[in-house]
């Protein structure tokens, strides 16, 4: 990759299935950067270890998400796609920022005091220290932007003061990164019953996933929340009847979905025949991805080249920031 392409780096967690939210929200983007900006995607195992996950189950989800990012428009010749925990230095980078991170600021990020409220049982350093990792995969590829969502933007802020500690206590190295999604607002991809968006730990009726047969994607769609339609012409559109053309607007044809626009607005819409409409359109979109990472995920010998290739070429990149780390810092005996 021609070393003026500016650096990007995100990170995917390996929990569960990924779902429409998260292809319309992140990995769509990602497809589009892989192409302009010299990208690093890589899987968070380390990170899920500070809920302490049975590994073995750990190990399937990682290969799964790999096989369906991929499927879904990934790819691992034009963006560095890796493993975590294929990349030592990363480890000893989170050493040196953990030096510069403070209790006390620590303790205040959002997330903490979520997962403190969550699991009181198990706050360990790792689950205090989980800004400093973010950070440390952030710049240890010396990164100006980072796909996030508003969620992050206190852990990217955080990263920025490591940064800035770094290069004021030892001289200038770490870019300060930016959130960046082509200047658009992050889609939120509403769920089927109404309630919020889609997500992987909520209500599982109401998401639909990239890995669900053609069956269960009908279904979903035919359970959405709706009600018996306006009363008059031009009426205002409850949230939940916005919730489904959004849905449309993600799938359906442009004509699709202008049909069902005028049939609400002269009150004479079918709501059935439009659920059926969106779930086949759900169908064809979802059916060539799943198929896809069915064989991705079957094929351990691509996986595992993938992963080692991944590792490769992060490497380059982590161990030039670790030496220009040790000798700011003065460990380079």
């Amino acid at each position: 990759m021609p070393q003026h392409k500016e650096i990007v780096v995100s990170g995917i967690r390996p929990t569960g299935f990924l779902h429409l939210g998260n292809y319309f929200g992140a990995i769509r983007n990602y497809i589009r950067m892989q192409e302009d900006f010299d990208c690093y995607f890589f899987v968070a195992d380390w990170h899920s270890l500070t809920t302490h996950p049975d590994t073995r189950e750990l190990q399937d989800s990682v290969l799964r998400v790999l096989a369906e990012n991929i499927a879904a428009g990934l790819d691992p010749e034009k963006a560095c796609l890796y493993v975590q925990s294929t990349v030592p230095e990363i480890a000893e980078l989170y050493l040196h920022i953990n030096m510069m991170a403070y209790k006390g600021e620590l303790e205040k990020t959002a997330t903490f005091k979520e997962k403190v409220r969550q699991h009181p049982d198990n706050v360990n350093a790792g689950l205090l220290t989980y800004p400093v990792l973010m950070a440390t995969d952030i710049i240890i590829h010396r990164a100006k932007y980072v796909p996030v969502g508003k969620d992050q933007e206190q852990h990217l802020e955080m990263t920025r003061n490591f940064a800035q500690r770094f290069n004021h206590r030892y001289g200038e190295l770490f870019p300060e990164p930016q959130a960046f999604n082509f200047g658009a607002e992050l889609v939120k991809v509403p769920s089927l019953d109404g309630a919020g968006k889609m997500s992987k730990s909520e209500n599982q009726m109401a998401t639909l996933y990239l890995a669900d047969d053609d069956d269960m994607i009908r279904k979903k769609v035919m359970k959405a929340k709706t009600d018996s339609g306006p009363t008059e012409p031009n009426s205002e559109m409850p949230d939940y009847i916005q919730n489904l053309f959004q849905l449309m607007s993600f799938v359906s044809e442009e004509s699709t979905i202008q049909k069902f626009r005028d049939d609400f607005n002269g009150a004479n819409i079918r709501y059935g025949d439009m659920k059926k409409q969106l779930a086949e359109d759900m169908v064809k979109f979802i059916s060539p991805i799943r198929a896809k990472a069915e064989g991705i995920y079957n094929d351990r010998a691509y996986l595992k080249q993938v992963i080692e290739k991944g590792a490769e070429k992060a490497r380059v990149s982590a161990k030039a920031t670790i030496e220009k780390v040790r000798e700011l810092v003065g460990l380079n005996y």
